[in-house]
């Protein structure tokens, strides 16, 4: 018996610390990207840890030293996944830093992943995607499946909509997320995006600014971006705009404090416009910018950043 176990009470529960990251997500949502990411983070990464297992190879962790961890659930230990929000709740309660990230992709982006590369889903029996309209309907019910399975983790997660994003992209975000300047204090990430690409499946508040003046009209603004100061100087200008920043500047403000005592890890509010190139850009700058003083304040271009 060792000087620890001896010290502690009979039926005490052993002290935990440490920063841990929950990857979790849809299969083909990016996990082994963001695993890699994370190694490369200087996390230590175990894939598919059952949860049966999860306090044994903490408290392990702990003995060894100080040492960042991340682990992966999937659906590939679907039996032992509704112990994992009750080990959660168990782990912040007894101080544990334990982030939950999230890996969605929409069901399209899902099925191409899964055509591209001929690998199965883990919930399906055969070992080949065939291409005929059967196959199609049995990975689209296993998605669909895996979604029921893993929504009470989703909810307490911060999610990543990849179904869009590069891998570059996924490891840049990753990175804003569980990086030293993310604490336990509500992260606000503001998105641009483009309608005609689709709306960001992770967002909690969508506003749409393809009612402002469009910079895309003039041609010399044309090929410019909402970060270039000319199409800033001219969306400055402009009535509406400084009217439309200043309505959701003021409800984030009058909103924020409860969400934050609601005891929300994120929030991310998506601007959307035509192309995801002028207007949204734009005012994900100035909204950043005003924020600022909120705390851990994220920037994220979907268009942009994927060129």
């Amino acid at each position: 018996m060792t000087r620890e176990a001896e010290a502690a009470p009979m039926g005490a529960e052993p002290e935990l610390q440490g920063d841990v990251v929950l990857l979790t997500g849809m299969s083909g949502g990016g996990k082994s990207v963001a695993m890699h990411a994370l190694e490369d983070a200087g996390y230590f990464c175990v894939d598919n840890l059952p949860a049966e297992l999860l306090l044994d190879f903490l408290q392990l962790e702990q003995q060894r030293g100080e040492r960042r961890v991340a682990i992966a659930v999937d659906v590939r230990s679907a039996g032992s996944l509704p112990l994992m929000l009750p080990l959660l709740k168990d782990l912040r309660a007894r101080g544990v830093s334990v982030r939950s990230v999230f890996l969605d992709a929409s069901d399209e982006a899902l099925m191409r992943r899964f055509s591209e590369t001929r690998r199965p889903h883990p919930l399906r029996g055969d070992r080949a995607q065939d291409g005929s309209e059967d196959s199609h309907r049995l990975l689209l019910d296993a998605i669909q499946l895996e979604r029921e399975l893993l929504g009470g983790l989703k909810a307490e997660s911060t999610v990543i909509d990849t179904s869009q994003l590069r891998p570059a992209q996924l490891r840049a975000w990753l990175g804003d997320l569980v990086g030293p300047n993310a604490g336990s204090k509500l992260t606000l990430v503001f998105e641009s995006f483009a309608f005609k690409h689709g709306v960001p499946s992770d967002a909690d508040f969508v506003f749409d600014v393809r009612v402002l003046p469009n910079p895309y009209y003039d041609r010399e603004l044309r090929p410019l971006t909402g970060r270039d100061a000319p199409v800033a100087a001219y969306l400055a200008a402009q009535p509406e705009v400084g009217l439309m920043m200043g309505q959701i500047a003021g409800f984030l403000s009058r909103w924020l404090p409860n969400f934050a005592a609601d005891q929300r890890s994120y929030l991310t509010v998506a601007i959307g416009c035509t192309g995801g190139q002028h207007r949204s850009v734009y005012l994900v700058e100035m909204l950043a910018r005003q924020f600022s003083h909120h705390g851990h304040v994220l920037k994220r271009h979907r268009e942009l950043d994927a060129r």
